[in-house]
């Protein structure tokens, strides 16, 4: 099956192992890969102008369906220009199905059948619907560069019956999505489930393949599993989507995780940790987490990481951040959240260098053997939107 879109929206440039570089192409703008894509579920990455994004080193940010729809809606989106008119961002921007929303909020959970999933609203519990085919157009009214497939994510702890019928759902949805319209240039991803379980996992791969999309996605991890499940099973099914698609692993955030999908193979990936973790007053930092919050930090006058260029960094204490997280200043917020998104971006950009010229598993091993594990304030965890 042909795709609407352009058939060159990925270039593979460069190889070291499994771990990739390239670049996709979007009609907004080129995505370097490996490429972190700064989640703004409600078209605004919290707390931060658009521009200031830009500057941390974000060429793509990921906004959502699910909430774009209830607030303020696609169709006043889109009468106002479509979502990067709307936004003020003029990067590519990926939209979510809203598939995730909807399965992870169990207790509004309606009715799932093969047509689609019916829910109640988060915000005023009112009875909706999506379908694969409305969500297509929900996002073709959005604008969005790249728009992904309506999928079924159960949890980690689902049964082997509902990964099954996840993975059958998902490719039956799937084929009503691969030619429904889009926005001009708009690509659309398919999403492989299957959880860790390698027969489900490979089938749903093969499935989505072949049908031919843009790019591959594998969802359903970082759900619950443990780290080590996690990546043993990216470290196998990446390199069975073709090397001439983006790869993309949904929800990914933190150094160890994602250096370690980068070495699997995967291009891009997403998470809402860096902005949440600032946001609890919580910096990331190479060699761990720093929770603000901390007295040890009460009278610290060093920046937050030696040779970091973010404005948190060059023009502030730990002592002084820690007042402005401990006052709940909106100023400490919005520090913290550039700080930590300069990290993720100076990694993928170290990686990508690393990848390109040949020395990726000395990067690698470099910057694993710089985290610490301190238990009470190196904990690395993974979220979705």
């Amino acid at each position: 099956m042909t795709s609407l879109a352009d058939v060159t929206c990925f270039t593979l440039e460069a190889t070291d192992g499994a771990a990739r570089a390239g670049t996709v192409h979007t009609v907004h703008g080129d995505i370097p890969t490996p490429a972190f894509m700064p989640v703004g579920t409600k078209a605004t990455v919290k707390t931060l102008h658009p521009q200031e994004v830009r500057e941390t080193g974000a060429a793509v940010i990921l906004a959502n369906s699910y909430h774009l729809h209830f607030r303020p809606g696609e169709e006043l989106i889109e009468e106002l220009g479509g979502l990067h008119a709307f936004s003020g961002w003029s990067g590519p921007i990926l939209t979510d199905s809203g598939g995730f929303q909807v399965f992870s909020l169990r207790d509004t959970l309606l009715h799932v059948d093969d047509g689609g999933v019916t829910f109640r609203s988060v915000y005023d519990g009112v009875a909706d619907r999506f379908t694969p085919a409305g969500v297509a157009e929900i996002q073709r009214r959005l604008g969005s560069d790249i728009a992904m497939c309506l999928d079924i994510c159960p949890p980690a702890h689902a049964t082997l019956d509902e990964h099954e019928d996840a993975v059958r759902r998902t490719t039956l949805w799937a084929g009503q999505q691969i030619d429904a319209p889009r926005a001009p240039g708009q690509l659309r991803f398919g999403i492989a489930q299957g959880g860790t379980d390698p027969e489900l996992r490979r089938r749903s791969i093969e499935e989505i393949v072949a049908l031919g999309f843009d790019g591959n996605a594998l969802g359903g991890l970082a759900v619950g599993e443990s780290r080590a499940e996690m990546l043993e099973t990216v470290e196998w099914a990446a390199p069975l989507l073709p090397t001439d698609r983006p790869r993309y692993f949904m929800g990914l955030g933190d150094v160890e995780g994602i250096i370690g999908v980068i070495a699997a193979g995967i291009d891009m990936f997403d998470c809402v940790l860096p902005t949440r973790n600032a946001r609890t007053g919580t910096a990331m930092t190479m060699t761990g987490r720093m929770n603000l919050r901390n007295a040890r930090y009460a009278r610290d006058p060093r920046p937050l990481e030696e040779g970091c260029g973010c404005p948190a960094c060059t023009g502030f204490s730990r002592a002084f951040l820690r007042h402005l997280v401990n006052q709940n200043e909106i100023l400490g917020l919005r520090l913290l959240s550039l700080h930590n998104l300069w990290l993720v971006h100076r990694l993928t950009a170290g990686a990508r260098d690393a990848i390109r010229c040949g020395v990726f598993d000395d990067f690698r091993a470099a910057t694993l053997s710089g985290l610490t594990r301190d238990p009470q304030e190196d904990s690395w965890m993974h979220f979705r939107s």
